[in-house]
């Protein structure tokens, strides 16, 4: 297992994405460790003085004003956490909960929490050994921090809760002894450091910038399939015509499209003498739509990298100015708009994509291929209710992308009266990325099966690996025959990244 070595403040989308696809460890710089020990020993110096001190001295929330004496601080600590235990819903995944906790390890190491380096230990013990909290999906609206599913990592930390360890799933206190790891006893703010904060929100938030990401490069290569099956034009893919515009993934995404349509005999064979004068905007504009939407995404990358490495609990420790402050960093509302943005640009990539395979099917449009892409119509229904799938999917997909940041409720007798409820608009990206990725699947099956119909005319040399590639899995439609084992192998090859490995084509980065 690779382990990363990560500077607080400094990392980047590609260390995250490798955190979360391979499960990377994760072990902080150790030049950060100065840090974290300073702002210790502020706390230390609070709790042995007499002004209160917000979550090192009092009460939390709507209690913030009892004064818990010295001697209960640690227990403080640890009532907090248990009672915050309130998740409730199916667990979230290892990925997920991995990059949590590694999300979580950046934001203490920035130095303003006020944490013992041996709970920074713990975290990253946990992750090299494996040792991976159970966290209920659901009980957070994203301020004062993501509570409720932080806690149950936290509950871990303590020896309570649950863990997966090898497979199984134990009391947090077996797991950490099997991985040959000790509980820690939090100490004064240890417990509100580690749960107020927006990671939960934040890495699910990543995981659909990344998941939606590796589905714009597979839309791009699908579209392209389709502009050929459909024997499209490749005029619209003229790079002047997007260097006017100036949008980078507008140019981007019409780049790549040329390269990968780039020497089809099917193009050639209609430039001259096509009776057609422009094909319909979801052949012709698909750089301008997908590449919009590349656009947005990078928008939303750029806010969650910077939240990545943002320290987000309360108070925190400001050592320059010698102050222990309480503010709002805890306030997930960038990581809400980013997740709304996201789920916007994730509609859309299928809005248009299922466009195409409507196209596609349909023989009016699709430029003399068979209804349904079948051969033998009327006794076989090919792929007609594969097209009514994605319609329903990329239905879906609209009412899921309405914005859920505007969605606020107050809560905690009214102290926390505007909340981002970032966690489920974020969570909800990963049901909209399956959806994306089984529409864009049937646009694969379809525009592979145009394609065969159009021999002997081949298309691009690109393009045949991409068709290559499927009928490994998948073989031509003839006669009708159980579908679902084809949707769901062709929404697997989107998701894991195949076709688009089958190209041997760049593709834009997330970053750019």
């Amino acid at each position: 297992m690779t382990t990363l070595t990560l500077t607080p403040g400094a990392v980047t989308l590609d260390d995250l994405a490798e955190i979360f696809w391979n499960e990377a460890s994760v072990r902080l710089d150790p030049a950060c460790h100065p840090a974290i020990e300073l702002a210790h020993s502020r706390i230390a110096k609070a709790v042995a003085g007499t002004d209160a001190v917000y979550g090192v001295n009092t009460g939390f929330g709507k209690l913030a004003s009892v004064k818990i004496e010295s001697k209960d601080t640690a227990t403080l600590q640890r009532n907090l956490i248990l009672s915050h235990c309130c998740g409730v819903g199916p667990a979230i995944s290892r990925r997920h909960a991995r990059l949590l906790m590694a999300l979580k390890l950046l934001s203490l190491g920035r130095g303003a929490s006020g944490v013992r380096l041996e709970v920074v230990t713990l975290i990253e013990a946990m992750l090299d050994k494996g040792v991976t909290p159970v966290i209920p999906a659901q009980g957070s609206v994203g301020a004062s921090g993501d509570l409720a599913p932080l806690a149950h990592m936290a509950a871990v930390m303590m020896g309570h809760g649950e863990a997966e360890f090898d497979g199984q799933v134990m009391s947090g206190d077996k797991a950490l002894k099997a991985a040959g790891l000790t509980p820690v006893e939090l100490g004064p703010k240890e417990g509100l450091a580690l749960i107020n904060g927006t990671q939960f929100s934040t890495a699910f938030a990543l995981a659909g910038l990344f998941g939606a990401w590796r589905a714009a490069h597979s839309a791009l290569v699908t579209s392209a399939l389709s502009t050929d099956a459909i024997m499209g034009s490749t005029a619209p893919l003229q790079p002047e015509i997007h260097a006017l515009r100036g949008h980078p993934g507008q140019i981007e995404a019409g780049e790549t499209m040329r390269a990968l349509l780039a020497g089809s005999e099917i193009r050639d064979s209609h430039v001259v003498d096509d009776a057609r004068v422009q094909d319909p905007y979801c052949i012709r504009c698909q750089p301008q739509v997908t590449g919009a939407a590349m656009d947005v995404l990078r928008m939303a990358a750029r806010t969650l990298e910077i939240e990545a490495n943002a320290a987000t609990d309360n108070p925190l420790v400001l050592i320059e100015a010698d102050l222990i402050v309480s503010g709002g960093n805890f306030h997930a509302e960038p990581v809400g708009f980013a997740a709304d943005m996201i789920a916007l640009a994730i509609a859309e990539i299928g809005a248009i994509a299922q466009r195409r395979v409507a196209l596609i099917v349909d023989p009016v449009l699709s430029f003399n291929l068979p209804p349904f892409l079948t051969p033998n119509p009327g006794l076989n229904s090919g792929y007609m209710i594969a097209e009514v799938t994605t319609a329903a999917l990329m239905s879906e997909n609209k009412h899921l992308a309405n914005p859920c940041v505007t969605d606020s409720t107050p809560t905690s007798a009214n102290q926390e009266d505007h909340v981002s409820m970032a966690a489920h608009g974020a969570r909800r990206l990963g049901q909209m990325i399956e959806n994306l990725n089984r529409i864009l699947g049937v646009e694969l099956l379809c525009a592979a099966q145009g394609i065969d119909f159009r021999a002997p005319l081949t298309t691009s040399e690109t393009l045949q690996r991409v068709v290559a590639r499927v009928r490994r899995d998948v073989a031509t439609l003839g006669q009708d025959r159980y579908l679902a084992p084809d949707l769901e192998r062709a929404a697997v090859m989107i998701a894991e990244g195949d076709i688009v490995a089958a190209t041997g084509v760049a593709m834009p980065g997330v970053a750019a």
